[in-house]
């Protein structure tokens, strides 16, 4: 018996439900899949086409041999191999049309059906045969042409795949519907005079034959290949031992992302680029994910850094909140201001709004830049940068420090107040995860893309570990959601249930457009950044020609996708605000009214006592973590290397993000 030749299996990505397909990844298009895992309609239909007389011979048919005879003399070319005979060649010998190779064939057949019963030669031939559009194996060709699995297939989808295994080229319904419909009669009627098949079924609909590009999914395969790799398993055993992946995509997010994504770039300017991550702050879990159209080994965007503008404000929050400043505290929102780290260059707010008393959260719901440059200059840049690391955005960028100026900027290697201004880049996937602390109550969760892998025989070769650090205190995560709740009630930004959220806009130059625009937002069930820009950063304008902001596409993408991923989870509210830190610690004034009632307290009522009693170490209290003046840094989780991607041209104009 010579050596059966040993074929690549391809691996298949699951959904995190664990059946629904995502995609195949492999040199070659096939899986093993035992017989008994393949319905009796299988079974029927390739047997009424290629051998019914396969339980009653030897493995070489005399009734087959005459009948292609008969065929052959008439003009009709039929071959007379059984489906032992076929196996045999297929795993075997070649694929040579000569007496030799019939002759080792039909004796090989007789020796196979003396080794093997008759369900498992019929089931390593059902596991080698091949179907077309690069699919060997059942298993294969079912997610070919009908992106299902083969324990799902139906007798009209088995009479479909049946019959391209005598020609798979032009008896594939996208090549040639007319013969493919014609040969499908004909094995339905097979079976029927068999009496394998009662009632003839309604021929199915099938796939087109580029349905399995994996397109947006693309990105996706590259980040589970990655991962794979770095957890031991070589992107050599993905593409040829048939594992089983089981992702933690969710089939219902993925597809509002990629639907929603189509939807808001329809018609639009042609360049126009989007990306979108979406988190389970739960978990850290990738629920939803798009980076490019493409598929994969284009430009990845949901890992590509891009100045993040102000959705980077909430990140300022924290830190400011953690060094014991209230939300509540005042501060000059005046427009323009000069402050030490702009090197004499005035800032100024969005449209040049004036607050010159504003709360940080009425600054955060107006997107001010003042009070924010104001707050990072008092607790430090170095502070600012060291919680968004914690929070979740990359240390490093392409072997390059992030959140940090290069080369050409006024200080190489170090960290500006103007990281308040959302200046530095950040990749949408980091600002996902961000939101997703915030979330997550302060609790950073690695974000990943694989659940589960097991080999062929089902053995488990890995599960997911994802390591959970606290970062920020649970009271601090609720005030930050307290003060983006505020900004997605006041700009009407709602996905039809509790939500809290920031939108960005990064200014073009020195001009009245934008080069990116940003949202980021969560619910406690699901984080999401939505990016919108170039892939050379420039001018975005959208069909009208209006410049696109923050509020505009990139807001209305964000309330969509979140509205149809989440579909009927049941709403979760937001945590209640703990109202940290001090208030009286802003540079700005209290209002007027608010100082001539103070004055009239003081002259007519005892020496005033805190605003609120403080609980035990509550940031702001004496002795405490986040205590005036005393700036505690966030903890230091190991780095994150889960947005790796190429890094684009870096463009940081000198104006203001809103």
């Amino acid at each position: 018996m010579p050596a059966q030749s040993v074929q690549p299996q391809a691996s298949t990505l699951y959904f995190r439900d664990g059946r629904t397909v995502l995609a195949r990844v492999g040199t070659t298009d096939h899986s093993d899949v035992p017989l008994a895992a393949v319905p009796a309609a299988v079974k029927w239909a390739v047997l009424a086409a290629e051998d019914r007389d396969f339980y009653d011979h030897g493995g070489v048919s005399i009734r087959g041999v005459l009948r292609a005879v008969v065929a052959n003399v008439r003009g009709n070319r039929e071959g007379a191999s059984t489906i032992t005979q076929q196996y045999a060649r297929n795993a075997y010998l070649s694929q040579d049309v000569t007496f030799e190779r019939k002759a080792k064939e039909i004796a090989l057949a007789v020796r196979l059906e003396r080794m093997f019963s008759k369900d498992e030669i019929l089931e390593r031939y059902l596991n080698t045969i091949y179907f077309g559009r690069g699919a060997y194996g059942i298993a294969a060709a079912a997610y070919a042409y009908f992106g299902t699995t083969a324990n799902t297939l139906t007798a009209g989808q088995s009479a479909v795949l049946a019959a391209v295994i005598k020609d798979p080229y032009n008896f594939d319904p996208a090549n040639d519907p007319g013969a493919a419909r014609t040969r499908w009669d004909w094995i339905v009627r097979a079976q029927q005079e068999q009496g394998w098949l009662a009632e003839a079924p309604a021929y199915p609909k099938v796939d087109s034959a580029h349905a399995k590009d994996p397109g947006p999914n693309g990105p996706i395969i590259d980040r589970v290949e990655g991962e794979l790799a770095a957890r031991g398993i070589t992107p050599r055993a993905l593409h040829t031992r048939g594992l089983a992946v089981t992702t933690t995509l969710d089939a219902a997010a993925q597809h509002a992302a990629v639907a929603q994504v189509r939807k808001h770039l329809k018609g639009q300017p042609k360049g126009l680029l989007a990306a979108l991550v979406a988190i389970d702050p739960g978990t850290g879990g990738v629920r939803a994910y798009y980076g490019n159209s493409q598929g994969r080994g284009y430009f990845d965007n949901a890992s590509a850094p891009h100045p993040a503008a102000s959705t980077f404000k909430p990140i300022v929050l924290a830190a400011a909140l953690r060094s014991g400043i209230s939300y509540e505290s005042r501060w000059d929102g005046s427009s323009p201001r000069l402050f030490p780290g702009r090197l004499g260059v005035p800032l100024r707010n969005q449209q040049n709004l004036q607050c010159p008393s504003c709360t940080l959260e009425e600054s955060m719901v107006d997107s001010l830049n003042t009070p924010f440059y104001s707050v990072t200059e008092r607790i430090g840049a170095d502070s600012v940068r060291r919680m968004a690391h914690a929070l979740g955005v990359s240390k490093r960028y392409a072997n390059a420090p992030t959140l940090v100026d290069v080369k050409g900027d006024p200080a190489p290697g170090k960290t500006r107040p103007d990281i308040a201004l959302g200046r530095y880049p950040v990749a949408p996937a980091d600002l996902a995860t961000v939101y997703a602390t915030f979330a997550a109550g302060g609790v950073r969760r690695d974000r990943h893309f694989v659940e589960s892998a097991s080999t062929l025989d089902g053995g488990r070769l890995l599960s997911a570990e994802p390591r959970a650090v606290k970062v920020i205190d649970r009271h601090i995560a609720a005030d930050v959601s307290a003060v983006l709740g505020a900004v997605v009630r006041a700009h009407d930004l709602s996905p039809g249930r509790p939500a809290a959220g920031k939108t960005g806009t990064q200014q073009w130059a020195d001009t009245q457009d934008n080069q990116d625009a940003w949202m980021a937002g969560y619910t406690p069930d699901l984080a999401t950044a939505v990016w919108i820009g170039k892939a050379q950063p420039g001018p975005i304008r959208d069909r009208r020609g209006e410049p696109i902001e923050g509020e505009t596409m990139p807001a209305r993408l964000w309330q969509a996708f979140t509205r149809d991923a989440l579909g009927a989870t049941p709403p979760t509210e937001l945590p209640e605000p703990a109202h940290v830190g001090y208030t009286r610690i802003g540079d700005a004034q209290p209002p007027e009214d608010s100082r001539i009632e103070e004055k009239e307290q003081a002259e007519t009522s005892e020496p005033e006592k805190p605003e609120r009693p403080e609980r035990p170490g509550q940031p702001g209290q004496p002795g405490q973590p986040g205590q005036p003046g005393k700036t505690e840094q966030p903890e230091q989780p190991d780095e994150s290397d889960a947005a790796a991607g190429k890094q684009r041209p870096e463009s940081v104009p000198p104006s203001e993000p809103a």
